[in-house]
């Protein structure tokens, strides 16, 4: 049997997680200690599973380190892929997803992710893939919910007679 292993009574890993990435000091001390493993001769193979990264990203934070010194391993602004719609689009966007479709003169009363993309096409003159709209509506704090069926031709009354006859067999 091996040993305990000590447990965290106040946090839980994904909150330690998000206390690592809401600092860059963190980060940067994260990259530091991954490239102080391939200084003692530590493979990046090796270290991108502890690290939880491609061995690609550790040569790549080693290099900048060479270039650029430890300001290098800082994130910089305007990297990644930047949002079709403006802050003020989306601010407005969200105001018209917490409008009915109808008020805004469509023939339906819930928001789907195809109207959604239909919307911003025709109001904002952006396409969105449809994979994308969704990702947009968790950004704007919506969520996507499958609506239910409703039929207001169904006959309560004859239902339950079906019912109470289904029983009787």
């Amino acid at each position: 049997m091996g040993r305990n292993v000590k447990q965290l009574k106040n946090y839980t890993t994904e909150q330690i997680e998000a206390l690592i990435e809401s600092e860059d000091k963190h980060k940067v001390g994260i990259k530091l200690f991954a490239i102080k493993q391939l200084t003692k001769g530590h493979s990046t193979r090796k270290l991108e599973d502890f690290y939880q990264t491609s061995h690609k990203q550790i040569c790549n934070w080693a290099d900048r380190l060479d270039k650029e010194g430890v300001q290098g391993l800082y994130l910089k602004q305007g990297r990644g892929r930047h949002s079709l719609l403006t802050n003020e689009q989306k601010y407005k966007l969200q105001g018209d997803l917490l409008k009915s479709p109808e008020e805004l003169g469509y023939n339906t009363a819930n928001w789907s992710g195809p109207l959604m993309r239909e919307h911003i096409k025709k109001n904002y003159q952006v396409e969105y893939k449809l994979a994308a709209v969704y990702n947009l509506m968790h950004e704007l704090g919506f969520s996507f919910q499958r609506a239910k069926a409703f039929y207001p031709e169904r006959n309560e009354a004859a239902r339950q007679e079906v019912r109470e006859e289904i029983k009787k067999k």
